[in-house]
């Protein structure tokens, strides 16, 4: 354990002597002004996920919130933590977006296949119930002989459309939304090939992003 410390504290090192001397004016701006970041970005607590380095972000510039499952509860479901950060960065923040993104070999996703993997762990097992509908679905638009890596990536696309649902609960979402200040879109990030596809304006299909902009 004190060697997972001690390289810790070499990487702040690091960040200290050669990171932060590089961005000095990057982050004096940051904490000269109010933190107006352009989005919510809301993604899985896996560690191989990096909401910043996805989007070529700085600091200030996404409002982030990450738990098991890139979920958001309905309102009034579980009231805690996720739904003050959704409301936070709506109501104080004014941010113009949220992003929900979910990723590939997402362990949220494999443990909803198999729910015994989470007999040992009731928070976790509780937690999964807000993915319960995204499951449903899709079982019901399986196919004959499809395979478990089709399915885990329709289970994860499902999940994000749900959790989009379940963020239009919220009344600061809700309010945002019909006064036309705030939209959302659904991403799914590939960890091994980099890519990223989106869903935009409620719709179900998830696009590519392309190396360049694709005319409208």
């Amino acid at each position: 354990m004190q060697d997972v410390l001690e390289q810790l504290k070499a990487g702040v090192r690091r960040f200290s002597n050669e990171v932060y001397p590089e961005r000095r004016e990057t982050y004096l701006k940051a904490v000269s002004v109010p933190q107006r970041p352009m989005a919510l970005f809301v993604t899985c607590a896996d560690s191989r996920i990096e909401p910043e380095l996805i989007t070529n972000c700085g600091p200030g510039e996404l409002f982030a919130l990450r738990n098991i499952g890139n979920m958001i509860p309905a309102y009034g479901e579980m009231l805690g933590g996720v739904s003050a950060v959704v409301e936070y960065a709506v109501s104080a923040l004014k941010v113009p977006h949220i992003v929900v993104c979910g990723h590939s070999q997402c362990g949220a996703m494999a443990a909803l296949m198999q729910p015994e993997a989470t007999a040992e762990m009731p928070a976790v097992k509780n937690w999964m119930t807000n993915a319960a509908a995204a499951m449903s679905v899709t079982r019901s638009l399986a196919k004959a002989g499809e395979q478990p890596e089709d399915f885990a990536r329709r289970l994860t696309e499902e999940n994000v459309l749900l959790q989009i649902q379940h963020l239009k609960t919220h009344p600061s979402v809700a309010g945002a939304m019909a006064r036309g200040e705030l939209s959302i879109s659904g991403w799914i990030y590939d960890i091994g090939s980099g890519q990223v596809r989106i869903s935009e304006d409620g719709g179900r299909v998830f696009v590519p992003v392309t190396a360049e902009p694709v005319a409208r």
